[in-house]
């Protein structure tokens, strides 16, 4: 009787844990492959293209994370974040933040700072695009993070350069 009952238990812990670490992800790479959004056609037949505002590379946080992240404004005032190149782990419930910081190194700096999230991470691997609402005052972030919700690390970050915003 004891040993059917520790047994319960321990199924019931084991499953517990895998619903709330998801290990299996870290694992498993979700790609991506977004095109940019089509841009407001100018006068001519081709469409316009858009101005880089800012751009950075990303380096690693508590996982390994590379590529590039720019943000773009294109003709009639919409503004995306385009991860490019992008690679990091997988993880449960990993989000895409502006960053107050210039940059961050750990996780303490990311929330000490502040941010606005942009958006659940659509894939661990690929290009992507993120709207920027237009109420964001982007003179006010300086940085992108790649952010796991559940367990407050940065994934990784990168330090964005670029015009006045």
């Amino acid at each position: 009787m004891r040993k059917g009952l520790f047994l319960g238990i321990g199924l019931v812990v084991a499953v517990g844990g895998w619903l709330a670490f998801r290990p299996e992800l870290l694992f498993v790479d979700k790609e991506v492959s977004e095109s940019l959004p089509g841009a407001a056609a100018d006068s001519g037949d081709r469409m316009a293209e858009p101005r880089t505002i800012a751009s950075g590379k990303f380096h690693d946080g508590a996982h390994k994370t590379s590529g590039t992240a720019a943000i773009l404004a294109f003709a009639g005032g919409q503004r995306i974040l385009r991860l490019a190149d992008f690679s990091t782990s997988n993880g449960p419930d990993v989000q895409v933040y502006l960053g107050v910081a210039p940059d961050a190194l750990d996780s303490e700096t990311v929330t000490r700072a502040g941010f606005v999230r942009l958006g659940a991470l659509k894939g661990n691997v690929g290009d992507q695009n993120y709207e920027i609402p237009a109420d964001v005052d982007l003179s006010k972030y300086h940085s992108v993070t790649i952010w796991c919700q559940r367990f407050g690390v940065n994934f990784g970050t990168a330090p964005l350069v670029g015009a006045a915003r």
